[in-house]
C-alpha cells in the first residue's frame, strides 16, 4: 500500500515493489514525485544553479531493512538564459533498493521516510513531505499493484558503462581559476544527440555548457569548462556523470554512467578507452600480453590449482617411459584443452560487454548454478580417485561428469586443462590482475590474445616437460605406489569440493548447508553403487543400474528443486555484507562510495578492501596482513577508518570501483590519506603486514 503526503506544490508517495516479501530478499521502493506543470526539482547535480539541491531521502526503518543509495532516472538538460540545470518534470519515480534481514519474523512492517526537495517555476520554493507504506514478511513473495511500473523506471535507470571507446583528457595547460576538459568519443559519425552530464565535484566545478567537436573522422570530442573556487583547490583527477548519446533520426536518449580518469595533454592519450577506463596506447600491448603470460605462469602455484597439478604430476609419472612423440602430443591436447577454455572465457567477456553489462574475473563464481556444478564435478573426481568407481569409455551418464579426470589419454589431457581453468580463475595472481584490467578495457580481438596468453602461461610447465621428457627423471619410477598416490591425491581434490561447498551457501537461505550436503550425499552413494554394483559386481546389476538412476534422480528432483530451489537463489540480504567483525579485530563498515566521501571529509585516513569469499588471494590477505593485531592497532593509533566491499555475489558499485582503478578483479586494497585532495594508494595484490603499515602510516602523514 502507500500513503500520500502534501507537500508545497509537489506531490510525493511511497510506493514498494511487493505486498508480501521473503526474509533475505532484496526489494524495490520508489519515492514517486508528481509535479505541477511548470514545475521541476532536480537531479543528483542540480546544475549551474547554487541552490539547486538533490532531494533527499531520511528513512524511519524498522530494524532488519536497509536502504541503499538512491538509483537517480535520466534528467533533462534545462537551458534557461544560458544557465544550465538537470531537472525532472511531470512525474519521476526515485528508487531505492531495501534489503530484507534473512532472519526476519513473519508479519507487517511499516516504512516511513521524511523526503525533502527544491521546486522551481519563475521562482524556488523548499519543499518537504512525509510518506509510508507497508509490506508482509512471509514464506511466498507477492508483486504489488506498482510492481509494474516501478520494472519499468529500473528498465530506463542509465546503464552502467558504454560500448563506446572514451577517455577523458585536459584541453590545454590551467590559469588561475579554469580550465578546459575533452572527453573524447569514437564513433563511425557524429551523434545527433550528444552531451554529458556531470556529477557535483567539491571544490571545482564543470559547466554546464557543452561545445561539441569532431576532431577526426571517427572521433568526436565533447569541451567543458571546470572552474575552481580558489587557486590553490586542486583539480579534479577523474570526472564522473552520465554520458548520454542519440542515434539519427531518432529522439531517444541512451544513458551510460561512466567514471574516466583524466589524463593530461602530455600523456599523448590518442587511444580512448572501452567503456569507462582509461585505455593505454597500442605500444603498450606487448608488455600487456607479457604481464599476462607471467600471470598465468604465477597461477600453477596458487592453490587454487594445486588439486590439477596433483594429477599431473600423476600423468607424467605414467608418461615417463613411454614414447616421447605421444607425451608430447597429451602435452600439445592438454594445453589445447587450457587454450579453448581460456577462449571461451573470452568469448563471455565479449559477449557481456557486447550486452551492454560489465564483466569480470571470476564473474562465474558469482553464480549459484556454476558453484553447484563445479562441486558435484570435483566431488565425483575425489571419488574416482579414491577408487568408488572405475573411468570406463562408453559409461553413462553416471560417470561422465568424473570419467575424464584421471584418464591419461587425449581426452583426460583436454578435460584436465579445462579442469585447471575452471579451478584457476577464483586466484588472481600478481601481475596478472593489471592485463587483466587492460583486457577487459579493449577490442574484441585484444581480449581474446590477451586470454590467450594467460592460457599459454598456466599451460606453459606442461608442455615444457612433455616436450623435453629427459627433464622427467627427477620423478620416482611407476610403480604399485601410484595407485596410492592416486587415492591421496583425491583429498586435496576433496579440500577444493569443500571449499565450493561453503562459498556455494552464501546463494542459499537458512538450511542450505544440509540440504547441499545431502544432494552430495545421494550423488556419492549413487556413484558407490554404480561402481560396486554395475562395474565390480557379478550379480544385481539390472537392479543397482535402477538404484543408482533413483538416487540421482532423487538427489536431483527432491533436493535440488524441491527443497534447495537451485534456480531461485535468495536475494543478497543483510547478513551478507560481507561483516564478521569480532570484538578482538578490525571493525569493519560496509564500503561504498559515499563511505569513502563522508570518511575522507572527516579527515580521518581510510583502508579499503575489497575481497570475496571466493577469492583464494583475499583470504590469503586477510588472513596474514589485514585482520592482524598490528594493522587493527595501526587504524586506532591513527583514528582510521576501515571500509569492506564484498565481491562475493555481484554488486555493480564494487565492479565500477574496480574498473575505474583499472583493475578486472579481487583482491584490490586501497589507502586514502587523511588528505582528502591527495589520491588513494593501490597496494599489490600480494600483501605483507609491512606494506599495510607503511601505507597507513602514508596516509596519516607520518612517513612520505
Amino acid at each position: 500500500m502507500a500513503g500520500a503526503a502534501p507537500a508545497t506544490k509537489t506531490k510525493v508517495s511511497l510506493l514498494l515493489s511487493v505486498e508480501t516479501a521473503r526474509p533475505g530478499d532484496e526489494i524495490t521502493a520508489a519515492i514517486e514525485m508528481r509535479m505541477p506543470p511548470g514545475w521541476h526539482t532536480y537531479w543528483r547535480n542540480g546544475g549551474d544553479v547554487g541552490d539547486a539541491t538533490a532531494t533527499k531521502i531520511d528513512w524511519e526503518l524498522p530494524p532488519g531493512i536497509t536502504a541503499g543509495a538512491i538509483q537517480w532516472p535520466v534528467p533533462e538538460k534545462l537551458n534557461d538564459a544560458d544557465i544550465i540545470t538537470y531537472t525532472y518534470h511531470g512525474t519521476v519515480l526515485l528508487l531505492v533498493p531495501l534489503k530484507v534481514a534473512s532472519n526476519l519474523q513473519p508479519g507487517p512492517l511499516e516504512l516511513k521516510a521524511n523526503v525533502s526537495w527544491i521546486e522551481c517555476e519563475k521562482s524556488c520554493l523548499p519543499g518537504e513531505g512525509k510518506v509510508q507504506a507497508s509490506f508482509t514478511v512471509g514464506s511466498v513473495g507477492k508483486a504489488s499493484a506498482a510492481n509494474q511500473r516501478i520494472e519499468l523506471a529500473k528498465a530506463a535507470l542509465p546503464k552502467t558503462g558504454t560500448q563506446l571507446p572514451v577517455e577523458a583528457v585536459w584541453d590545454a595547460p590551467p590559469d588561475a581559476k579554469e580550465r578546459a576538459i575533452l572527453i573524447h568519443v569514437e564513433t563511425q559519425s557524429k551523434p545527433a544527440i550528444f552531451d554529458f552530464y556531470p556529477d557535483g565535484t567539491s571544490g571545482t566545478k564543470i559547466e554546464g555548457a557543452t561545445t561539441s567537436l569532431q576532431i577526426a573522422t571517427n572521433k568526436v570530442a565533447l569541451r567543458k569548462l571546470v572552474t575552481r573556487d580558489e587557486p590553490t583547490t586542486p583539480w579534479p583527477t577523474e570526472l564522473s556523470g552520465l554520458l548520454i548519446t542519440g542515434t539519427s533520426g531518432t529522439t531517444n536518449r541512451e544513458a551510460s554512467e561512466i567514471r574516466l580518469k583524466i589524463k593530461s595533454t602530455a600523456d599523448g592519450a590518442t587511444s580512448p578507452s572501452g567503456g569507462n577506463l582509461a585505455r593505454s596506447g597500442s605500444k603498450s600491448l606487448l608488455p600487456m600480453l607479457g604481464l599476462a603470460f607471467l600471470g598465468g605462469l604465477i597461477l600453477n602455484i596458487m592453490p587454487c590449482v594445486l588439486p590439477v597439478i596433483a594429477l599431473k604430476i600423476l600423468g607424467f609419472v605414467s608418461q615417463s617411459r613411454e614414447d616421447p612423440r605421444r607425451v608430447r602430443r597429451l602435452g600439445i591436447i592438454y594445453t589445447l584443452g587450457v587454450l579453448a577454455s581460456f577462449l571461451a572465457m573470452a568469448a563471455v567477456v565479449i559477449s557481456v560487454k557486447h550486452a551492454g553489462n560489465a564483466a569480470s574475473w571470476g564473474m562465474q563464481f558469482q553464480n549459484p548454478q556454476f558453484l553447484i556444478g563445479m562441486t558435484l564435478l570435483v566431488t565425483l573426481v575425489a571419488l574416482n580417485l579414491f577408487g568408488v568407481f572405475e573411468v570406463l569409455l562408453g559409461g553413462g551418464a553416471m560417470n561422465a561428469a568424473g570419467s575424464l579426470a584421471s584418464k591419461e589419454g587425449d581426452a583426460g589431457a583436454f578435460f584436465n586443462g579445462i579442469l585447471a581453468t575452471a579451478l584457476a580463475t577464483p586466484c588472481t595472481a600478481p601481475a596478472l590482475s593489471i592485463a587483466l584490467g587492460f583486457a577487459f578495457a579493449q577490442s574484441a580481438a585484444v581480449i581474446l590474445v590477451t586470454f590467450s596468453a594467460i592460457g599459454l602461461g598456466l599451460a606453459a610447465p606442461y608442455l615444457a616437460l612433455c616436450w623435453h621428457p629427459q627433464w622427467l627423471r627427477f620423478l620416482p619410477k611407476p610403480g604399485a605406489w601410484m595407485e596410492q598416490f592416486k587415492k591421496a591425491m583425491g583429498f586435496p581434490m576433496l579440500a577444493t569440493a569443500v571449499w565450493l561447498f561453503s562459498i556455494t551457501l552464501v546463494h542459499f537461505g537458512k538450511g542450505a548447508a544440509f540440504w547441499l550436503g545431502l544432494f552430495l550425499v545421494l550423488i556419492s552413494f549413487a556413484a558407490w553403487v554404480w561402481g560396486e554394483f554395475v562395474q565390480r559386481g557379478n550379480r544385481g546389476r539390472t537392479g543397482a543400474r535402477i538404484l543408482t538412476i533413483l538416487l540421482v534422480l532423487a538427489a536431483y528432483g527432491w533436493v535440488l528443486e524441491g527443497e534447495l530451489s537451485w534456480r531461485n537463489p535468495i536475494a543478497p540480504s543483510q547478513n551478507r555484507t560481507g561483516l564478521e567483525n569480532r570484538p578482538d579485530g578490525i571493525q569493519w563498515q560496509v564500503w561504498s562510495p559515499e563511505a569513502v566521501d563522508q570518511a575522507r571529509k572527516s579527515g580521518r585516513p581510510v583502508l579499503v578492501d575489497f575481497t570475496a569469499d571466493w577469492c583464494m588471494t583475499c583470504q590469503v590477505n586477510k588472513k596474514t596482513s589485514l585482520e592482524i593485531t598490528s594493522v587493527r592497532d595501526k587504524l586506532k593509533e591513527i583514528d582510521g577508518i576501515a571500509l569492506l566491499a564484498d565481491y562475493t555475489r555481484k554488486d555493480p558499485a564494487i565492479l565500477k570501483e574496480l574498473q575505474r582503478h583499472d583493475r578486472a578483479a579481487v583482491p584490490l586494497v586501497l589507502v586514502y590519506p587523511a588528505d582528502s585532495g591527495k589520491p588513494a594508494e593501490i597496494l599489490p595484490e600480494i600483501l605483507t603486514p609491512g606494506l599495510v603499515l607503511t601505507a597507513l602510516d602514508r596516509a596519516a602523514g607520518r612517513k612520505k
